[in-house]
């Protein structure tokens, strides 16, 4: 290859460089803030949402925003496209096996997974930023998870989210989807059963 051809190269290679580093300070950002005490983030200014002094953000029905595609491996090795729930109420929670409030909040989403299954409520895992399945199947399996979770070791699920909407931003993040696969609430802290019901319930409820 001539020097002519190499010179032409490295501005393309210089490019690709520069994407692939920008994408990992983006996922880096998220694991920063990850396992903190949770709160709010953002605001009703030009966003949509109110984040409530219960570190609960929820839009208004007619200001919802699509999630992004949420598809791809399972922790178990199956196929899963989240939009295939729709019609349903989906609860989205981030989750690490590495994260302590990840598992001390695992126990409420089993719970409350299987008293809401009769009610068209569907729970989805996003397992990020395990180094191997095998850390997040021992996690579901000590915790008794029966629900999918999809398997995003890197976090770019997580970056498909548009900022500025309820994107999930810290590790433990949950999302509630309404019936028409659409954000309806978000927290960015750990849960209890009660607060997870909180969340749920209302956008549950609606018609």
């Amino acid at each position: 290859m001539s020097a002519a051809c190499r010179a032409d190269q490295r501005p393309i290679r210089t490019r690709r460089r520069a994407a692939l580093l920008t994408a990992g300070a983006a996922v880096a950002a998220l694991v920063l803030t990850a396992c903190g005490s949770g709160g709010t983030k953002g605001g009703a200014g030009g966003s949509g949402f109110v984040a409530g002094k219960d570190g609960i953000s929820t839009v208004a029905k007619a200001d919802r925003v699509a999630i992004p595609d949420l598809s791809g491996k399972t922790v178990d090795g199956k196929q899963l496209d989240v939009a295939d729930y729709k019609g349903k109420v989906v609860v989205l929670n981030v989750w690490g096996s590495w994260c302590p409030p990840c598992r001390a909040e695992a126990p409420n989403f089993v719970k409350v997974a299987k008293e809401t299954a009769g009610q068209g409520v569907q729970f989805v895992g996003i397992n990020t930023r395990d180094s191997n399945v095998s850390l997040a199947r021992s996690f579901e399996k000590d915790k008794g998870v029966t629900y999918p979770s999809l398997f995003d070791p890197t976090g770019k699920l997580m970056l498909r989210f548009k900022k500025g909407t309820l994107n999930p931003q810290t590790i433990p993040s949950t999302l509630v989807i309404d019936r028409d696969g659409k954000i309806a609430a978000r927290t960015l802290q750990a849960l209890s059963e009660d607060k997870l019901r909180e969340m749920l319930d209302p956008v549950l409820a609606e018609k």
